[in-house]
């Protein structure tokens, strides 16, 4: 049960701690009687990370102060890191109690999700135990998708998500779900709780450059469309409304689990493995490839 004197709440995000979406954010919770923010975010961009963790080297943590008179840290670490700093204990006599991440500058809509450092600090806070909110603005040109294009107005996404903070308590949330935000450019025509959406991608390899004994490629097309399906969340914002959509971490297919059950697994326990053909080498690389569209969920 949260705290119904003073709400600790954990701010983060993967655009970093100078971002402008964190520091609106920053500023509506802050204005919250009765909420206790602590800030702990990357000290630069750590887009589309998803839940990368550090765990080879030992995290460098800086104290920043904002212009309120208050202080934030910063770490070279990513966002499922920041979540941890703080549930480790690293702002001292702070217990997180829930989870605030955004705003992103950019959506995160339909598959994109799993791709996102925003949406990843959410989830860890639910790993955790905690309710998390992930909060994402569409940018100003209207693109469903990360692009920057038009620039960002956050004061709406700002101020839902500070309502929603204060009436945490009365959202019907599980405590194994957060709350995915979607907020469209200029004046929402209302609020839609959806699903997530299907992204059609339009990846390509194209070469770059080439040098001796190496390419570089790109292979991430631009402009993603979608499947408009009514209900879903890519749906919603194309339509103007925020989007929020509850998200649990359990991956489990269970209509698969009892298919699955019906095949004989143990027999591939005896079964020979095939030898690769006499003569079979290494496949030289595509100097370049068209690209097509590709449903998220189609196989390549």
């Amino acid at each position: 049960m949260l705290n119904k004197q003073m709400l600790n709440v954990l701010l983060t995000n993967d655009d970093g701690i100078e971002a402008e979406g964190l520091q609106a954010m920053r500023s509506a919770l802050a204005a919250i009687d009765g909420v206790r923010l602590a800030v702990i975010a990357p000290d630069g961009n750590r887009s589309a990370m998803a839940r990368s963790i550090t765990t080879r080297r030992p995290l460098w943590v800086a104290e920043v102060p904002f212009a309120d008179g208050s202080v934030g840290y910063a770490t070279d670490g990513t966002p499922v890191d920041c979540v941890r700093l703080a549930r480790l204990g690293l702002v001292e006599g702070f217990d997180a109690e829930l989870v605030v991440s955004g705003i992103n500058h950019g959506a995160n809509l339909g598959d994109d999700i799993t791709y996102s450092g925003t949406v990843a600090a959410a989830l860890e806070g639910v790993v955790l135990g905690l309710p998390s909110i992930a909060v994402s603005q569409q940018s100003g040109a209207r693109a469903l998708d990360y692009r920057y294009d038009g620039g960002f107005g956050f004061d709406v996404a700002a101020n839902f998500v500070a309502r929603l903070v204060q009436r945490i308590e009365d959202v019907p949330l599980p405590a194994t779900t957060l709350l995915n935000v979607n907020v469209p450019a200029g004046e929402p025509a209302g609020v839609e709780v959806t699903s997530l959406g299907k992204r059609i991608y339009r990846d390509e390899l194209k070469l770059e450059r080439e040098e001796e004994h190496r390419r570089r490629y790109w292979i991430y097309g631009s402009d993603p469309g979608f499947h408009d399906e009514p209900g879903t969340d890519l749906a919603a914002v194309a339509a103007g409304r925020v989007a929020v959509t509850p998200i649990h971490f359990d991956l489990t297919d269970r209509a698969g689990l009892e298919a699955l059950k019906g095949f004989d697994l143990d027999d591939l326990l005896a079964a020979p493995i095939g030898r690769r053909a006499v003569g079979d080498g290494p496949v030289a690389p595509a100097r370049s490839r068209p690209g097509r569209d590709r449903s998220a969920h189609e196989m390549p």
